[in-house]
């Protein structure tokens, strides 16, 4: 029997493995569940991602991209105008606004990457491309420290629960830029 041409089928697994991630954690990310979760055969998922870890960090590349499209679509940040910080803390406010889940799935691959090495690249990626950014408006150093401050922000809101608090990050981020 021939092979099925499925364009879409690489696509669809990382899809996959994000909602396991999302539903049941990483404990719960398996080739065989997500091969499940995709409705293809277990063998696509190693075909296309040998290890768990090039999964990952598939997935992570692709979850973390919500927090580039919060700044992309604000444009605020290219703006040497605007309020630096109100900015930060818009952006960070309407990304914790938007669906929960990414959010706290992308947290959850991001910290994976404390033990997992392959992920650490693209878990640094994240932090590196939005220092870069804010570097434009800053110097690198206050650039690292703004984002460790919104890693930070972030982690209390989503471990805490407790609402994130707009003002507060705007005064927390002003206290670090000159």
């Amino acid at each position: 029997m021939p092979r099925r041409y499925d364009p879409e089928r690489r696509q669809r697994i990382i899809e996959a493995a994000i909602r396991m991630v999302g539903e049941k954690g990483l404990a719960g990310l398996s080739h065989r569940s997500v091969a499940a979760a995709a409705d293809v055969p277990l063998g696509s998922t190693t075909y296309h991602f040998k290890t768990l870890d090039e999964l990952m960090v598939a997935a992570l590349r692709q979850a973390s991209e919500g927090f580039a499209k919060v700044i992309a679509s604000r444009g605020g940040l290219e703006d040497p105008r605007a309020d630096l910080a109100s900015e930060l803390a818009g952006l960070m406010g309407e990304w914790l606004a938007g669906d929960r889940t990414g959010v706290e799935l992308e947290y959850e691959l991001y910290l994976a990457a404390l033990r997992r090495p392959a992920l650490r690249p693209v878990a640094a990626e994240w932090a590196e491309d939005l220092a870069a950014r804010l570097a434009r408006r800053t110097d690198t150093r206050t650039a690292r420290a703004l984002v460790a401050l919104m890693d930070g922000i972030c982690l209390q809101v989503l471990l805490t629960g407790v609402p994130y608090d707009e003002e507060y990050a705007r005064e927390a981020l002003a206290r670090v830029i000159p």
